[in-house]
């Protein structure tokens, strides 16, 4: 799977956990090995990674490709060797990577 021609950016929608109604974000991203991956410069006071903790069906836009899947919080603790592949990913892609990694996976791919 390569990433669409011209697409920084990915699109979001997770469920509020409060609300129950949709919240969509544009959002960095990478791919590695078939999965995405965003990363959250506020760590876990970002409203949308709360609400990955909550409730983790998403559904999320590359380019023209809808996919829906699942979102998960990555712990660099407990991966770290991905952890560290994504940060490098990240800083090849855009030159940033401080934040909390969330892994993004389309449903098939689990």
């Amino acid at each position: 799977m390569t990433e669409p021609a011209g697409s920084p950016f990915l699109y979001l929608t997770t469920r509020g956990h409060k609300t129950g109604n949709p919240h969509e974000i544009e959002i960095w991203f990478v791919e590695r090995d078939e999965l995405y991956y965003v990363v959250a410069e506020h760590r876990e006071r970002a409203h949308w990674v709360q609400n990955v903790q909550h409730e983790p069906a998403v559904r999320f836009r590359v380019g023209d490709r809808t996919l829906i899947g699942r979102g998960r919080v990555v712990r660099p603790d407990a991966e770290p060797e991905l952890a560290a592949d994504v940060a490098r990913l990240m800083d090849a892609k855009y030159g940033w990577s401080d934040g909390l990694i969330v892994e993004l996976t389309p449903d098939g791919n689990r």
